[in-house]
């Protein structure tokens, strides 16, 4: 092992394609992303045969990018780490065919990332390490879940949404109140004009003592009340909606926290950019707890994260061979 590891990292697991080069599982040289947002604003959510498409024709010209900014070229890459799960199977394949074309090419370890495990390796890349065991909670439009990490690869699930994500909640709200994508974002902003800030809508789960997450109730109150009292005012009906799912969030965080004694936490994924969420969770810690959130550009989809983690595996010669597959899940 040198002091001198780079990784290329590459995923594709939704709508955005990146390309990363990243030293020593810390430093980032280059993390190069392309959003697939404007092309699928109009469908108020990601169209998967439409993402892989784009994918396609954009991952070559994302890892010469990615090569250029951080000064390197093929021979000096030790190691090609790759989103292979969770996400869209077709949008996964494509950068995972390229990371296998450049292993075997190049005779370079390839090594499949969980996508999930990856969100919540983000603060490390920012000189923040949490330190074992830590309570992750990853939060996004595809996935909502919890868990205590015990080690790179030592993750036992608290909880998980029992149906949407919190972001798709996010997406679905504000595609049927017609006010923006990516909903988080647009509800976000438009929540901040709210007066009353009335809680009117129901608590969620408010009697559970486990860690599930569930949001399809909520989106019905919503709805109902939307159709039912066609005058209601917007900013108010998602300042509401706003806070009782961040509410959840933040309540499963902490409870998960005490029962297990472990103060150390991660919040991540692109969910974890509302600054109303860093806000409630800053208002609800005590001075022992230490809870790292990612920059906003690292909380989003990112091949930094993949490659950081990557160097995790390959530092303990810990490989995949080119019969790795995608998987549209993880358990």
């Amino acid at each position: 092992m040198t002091n001198n590891v780079l990784g290329l990292g590459l995923e594709s697991s939704c709508d955005e394609t990146s390309a990363s080069i990243v030293r020593n599982g810390k430093t980032i040289l280059s993390n190069t992303v392309f959003s697939q947002i404007e092309i699928h604003r109009d469908f108020y959510g990601v169209v998967p045969e439409i993402a892989s498409r784009a994918h396609l024709e954009i991952i070559n010209p994302i890892i010469e990018t990615a090569m250029n900014e951080a000064g390197v070229d093929f021979n000096d890459i030790d190691y090609v780490a790759v989103t292979n799960r969770p996400g869209l199977v077709g949008s996964l394949l494509v950068s995972l065919q390229s990371a296998k074309a450049l292993s075997f090419s190049l005779g370079i370890p390839v090594i499949g990332v969980n996508h999930l495990e990856a969100h919540l390796y983000a603060p490390y890349l920012e000189g923040n390490e949490p330190g074992f065991p830590f309570i992750g909670l990853l939060i996004s439009g595809g996935n909502t879940v919890m868990y205590i990490v015990r080690d790179f690869g030592d993750m036992e699930v608290l909880g998980k949404t029992a149906d949407d994500a919190a972001g798709e909640a996010f997406d679905k709200i504000a595609k049927y109140l017609d006010i923006g994508y990516p909903g988080g974002p647009a509800i976000e902003k438009l929540a901040t004009t709210a007066v009353r800030k009335n809680l009117y809508l129901p608590k969620i789960l408010a009697g559970s003592h486990d860690y599930r997450f569930s949001f399809s109730g909520i989106k019905t109150a919503v709805a109902v009340l939307y159709r039912n009292e066609p005058g209601v005012d917007k900013a108010e009906l998602v300042y509401a909606f706003q806070e009782r799912v961040l509410e959840i969030l933040v309540r499963r965080l902490f409870a998960a926290s005490r029962r297990t004694g472990i103060r150390r936490m991660v919040v991540a994924g692109g969910v974890a950019c509302s600054m109303r969420l860093r806000e409630l969770i800053d208002n609800a810690k005590d001075d022992d707890d230490v809870i790292l959130f990612p920059s906003s550009s690292l909380c989003t989809d990112n091949a930094a994260m993949v490659a950081g983690l990557g160097f995790q595996y390959f530092a303990r010669g810990i490989y995949d061979d080119l019969n790795l597959d995608v998987y549209a899940r993880v358990k």
